[in-house]
């Protein structure tokens, strides 16, 4: 039997032990109908990866978000749970309004953009909910639910800043192209503030604009 002290030891041990990358890679959905699934998150735009069928009783679906590094699987074998009882998946968006709209033009119905009374993260029942994005537009706080054909629940949140250490500066990187640009464009507004308050052209603007990007994809401090 090890002692208190042989137990201090080995959490030590393992506290020191650098931490091994894991990222998020697939979510398994339960569907009952694999087809109309399949359909439904194609027709949202959703990348497929797979449909892969082993025998009648093995299949395994894979659709990506655009822009995600996380995919879903659901399929025929893959789950146990019951069909429709993954609720609270989260996509996050940097335009709440916009990708609601989005959604509602592929004939989905989609819930009003809501925020919560509490003002932190969102309540699971509705009577906490308040009709209209976040009043102060703070980032992580409007949303805007839906729904696939077996009642999955997936909710947008909108992200605009990221909130300090939640991104690793040494790993930035960008969803998309229209992602960069946005980035691009934000930097440059500012930039331009940088150099009306310096008086001048600044010559080392590219090494400006880079560590403004990376700041506030961190959500650390930024360059003045």
């Amino acid at each position: 039997m090890s002692s208190v002290q042989d137990r201090g030891d080995s959490a030590t041990d393992a506290a020191a032990d650098p931490m091994t990358d894991m990222k998020l890679e697939v979510v398994v959905i339960p569907v009952s109908d694999v087809d109309r699934a399949k359909e439904f998150y194609a027709g949202l735009g959703w990348r497929l990866d797979a449909d892969v069928v082993t025998g009648g009783d093995f299949r395994v679906v894979q659709l990506t978000p655009p822009g995600s590094p996380c995919s879903i699987i659901f399929g025929t074998g893959v789950s146990s749970a019951a069909p429709g009882s993954a609720q609270g998946l989260h996509l996050v968006v940097s335009d709440i309004e916009g990708a609601r709209a989005g959604l509602a033009a592929h004939g989905v119905q989609v819930s009003e953009v809501f925020h919560d009374a509490g003002g932190v993260f969102h309540h699971a029942d509705t009577v906490a909910r308040v009709s209209g994005p976040d009043p102060q537009r703070r980032s992580y706080s409007s949303f805007a639910a839906f729904a696939d054909p077996d009642g999955n629940g997936w909710v947008f949140q909108e992200i605009t800043t990221r909130l300090p250490g939640r991104i690793d500066p040494a790993a930035t990187s960008f969803a998309s192209a229209n992602d960069l640009s946005q980035a691009l464009q934000r930097a440059a507004a500012a930039h331009g503030e940088h150099e009306a308050r310096i008086g001048q052209a600044d010559p080392d603007w590219p090494d400006w604009y880079s560590e403004y990007m990376v700041r506030e994809q961190a959500g650390e401090e930024l360059p003045s």
